[in-house]
Parts: structure tokens; C-alpha cells; sequence
């Protein structure tokens, strides 16, 4: 089955076309990140792929959207992997990071005070210190309940938002360049396509520049789970699952931990790469030695229908 890269370029081209308008939109109206319109703004953004999705798949080219791109609520085993494994991300991200030079154990949380300090006023530092002094567990743990709670149900949505469109369309139009390529090729973009937030601060606010291609690298060594997992599930919804609990979880790797900085802590850091780094070495030998069908020397024409 040859690629149709006349379909794959429309949509990677309205994909960044209304997304990147979008949110420079926001930003030449004076939008800041720490507003509260950012949220909704963002929000938006991450539904721009689903939407392209439909226009090129169902009114563009007249063809499915429901089965052909697997969007299906039948839960199976992978589902229950896309929902916890971004706690133990976080988790290994946490640990190596503990591994760097100068990053140390802050269960007191100074790490993140610090990080917040040119945020918010002094009154406000101060009471987010009484509030946090204040909680009955150590918000560590409330934070990990939030996100496992809030992960596969809000975030999911969000979530479903982007992965209709990576793991959905792409997955389905990439599929001839076999597993490898198509999940590279597909974080690449994915990577690239958050550009603009990430340039104006997002989740690298110390190193904005070299945050872009941190997050593009980033992409790249988290789409291989992302795409095995919708493929072992069958269905997308899998794969927005675990994009929602990451959302949701991936702040618990810097939340008590102090030095470092946003280059080198975190799952979208150095330490986040070292651990991704093996989870993709796991899934390669998990692929080849201990699952009954492999599927990652496989192209989309040899594998089972979705």
C-alpha cells in the first residue's frame, strides 16, 4: 500500500496552519500563558488535529472516521497500561533526575517554591505555603490521586483532541513505513506542531529556544509507546488516555526535587529521556521475545484490522 502524500500534507499543513494562527492570535492580543484565558486558548489548540481530522477524512475525502481511525470505548488490557504507566514516568523521571549532579531531594517542597518565586507576589507565595501546610497528605500523593482521577476522564478528552489526529489519521496514513519510521515521522511533527507555546515558555520557561527542540526530541522518544499502545489496545481512545494522565501526572517529577532546571529535571527533560530511553528498549524486547503476535516489523497491511 503506497502512502498518499497528497492526504498526509493536506492535513499536517491545516493542522499547523490553525493551530499556529490560533495561538498567535492569542499572543499578538497581549495573551500571557499565566492568564486565565490561556487555559481554554490551549485547550482549543489541542483540538485543532481532530478537527482537521474530520474536514480530510470524512468531508475532504468522504471516507470514515469512527472505525477506520479506531475510535473505539471496548477496554481491554492496554487501556489499564495507558492509565497507570505515565505515573511510573513520573516517577523514573524523578529518580534519575535524583542521579544529576546538584538535584536533590526537597520534600519540603523548596525546589518548587523556588520555581514559583518570580510568579507570584510575596502574599501569594505565603499563602500557597499555608495552604499546602495545611492539606492532611503530602500534596505529592494528592497530586497523583488528581491525576490518575483526572487523567482518563477530563484530560482524556483533551487528550482525544490531539491523538485523533496523531495516532488516528497519521498512525493509520503513516502505517506503509512500518512501526519505527511512522512513530519517529509522527513525533516529529507532533513535536514540532507545539512550537509556538513552547518558544513563548511552556514547559521549558528557563530555555524557551532550546525548549523547542527539546520538546520536538521529547516527542519523538514518547510516540513509540503512544503508537504501540493503540495498536495493542485497538482503538485511539487508548492512546488519549495516556496522553490525558501524562498532562495530569507529569508535574509530580519536580515536585520535590530542588536544583537542576527545566532542561535536565522532569519527563520532558534529560531525566524524562533516560527513562523513555528504556521503556522503548522494553517495548522493542517485550515485542520481539514475549508478545504473541509482533507487531512492530509489521506494516498497517500486515496487521490485524483495528
Amino acid at each position: 500500500m503506497a502512502l498518499n502524500v497528497r492526504k498526509i500534507a493536506l492535513f499536517v499543513l491545516m493542522t499547523f496552519a490553525l493551530s499556529w494562527l490560533l495561538v498567535e492570535t492569542f499572543f499578538h492580543l497581549g495573551g500571557k500563558l499565566n492568564s486565565l484565558l490561556a487555559m481554554p486558548v490551549l485547550v482549543l489548540y489541542m483540538f485543532v488535529p481532530a478537527t482537521v481530522t474530520v474536514i480530510v477524512q470524512k468531508v475532504i475525502c468522504r471516507e470514515g472516521v469512527v472505525k477506520p481511525l479506531g475510535v473505539s470505548f471496548k477496554p481491554n488490557g492496554w487501556f489499564l497500561v495507558a492509565w497507570i504507566s505515565p505515573l511510573f514516568l513520573a516517577l523514573g523521571a524523578l529518580g534519575t533526575a535524583l542521579l544529576l549532579p546538584g538535584i536533590t531531594f526537597s520534600p519540603d517542597m523548596a525546589g518548587m517554591f523556588e520555581r514559583y518565586r518570580g510568579l507570584v507576589t510575596p502574599e501569594q507565595m505565603k499563602l500557597m505555603k499555608q495552604q499546602i501546610a495545611s492539606l492532611p497528605i503530602h500534596p505529592f500523593w494528592l497530586g497523583a490521586l488528581a491525576g490518575l482521577v483526572a487523567g482518563p476522564t477530563v484530560n482524556t478528552i483533551a487528550g482525544f483532541g490531539e491523538e485523533l489526529g496523531w495516532r488516528g489519521f497519521l498512525q493509520k496514513e503513516l502505517g506503509p513505513l512500518g512501526f519505527c519510521k511512522s512513530s519517529l515521522l509522527i513525533g516529529f511533527i507532533w513535536g514540532v506542531w507545539h512550537a509556538p507555546v513552547i518558544v513563548r515558555g511552556y514547559n521549558y520557561p528557563q530555555h524557551p529556544v532550546a525548549g523547542a527542540l527539546m520538546m520536538t526530541a521529547f516527542a519523538m522518544l514518547l510516540a513509540p509507546a503512544f503508537s504501540y499502545i493503540r495498536l495493542r489496545a485497538k482503538s485511539v481512545i487508548a492512546p488519549s488516555i495516556l496522553h490525558g494522565t501524562l498532562n495530569a501526572t507529569g508535574g509530580l517529577a519536580i515536585l520535590v526535587i530542588k536544583g537542576g532546571n527545566d532542561l535536565t529535571t522532569g519527563v520532558t527533560g534529560l531525566a524524562g529521556f533516560v527513562v523513555l530511553a528504556l521503556v522503548n528498549l522494553a517495548l522493542v524486547l517485550y515485542d520481539q521475545f514475549l508478545a504473541a503476535e509482533p507487531l512492530m516489523a509489521q506494516t498497517k497491511s500486515e496487521r490485524p484490522a483495528a
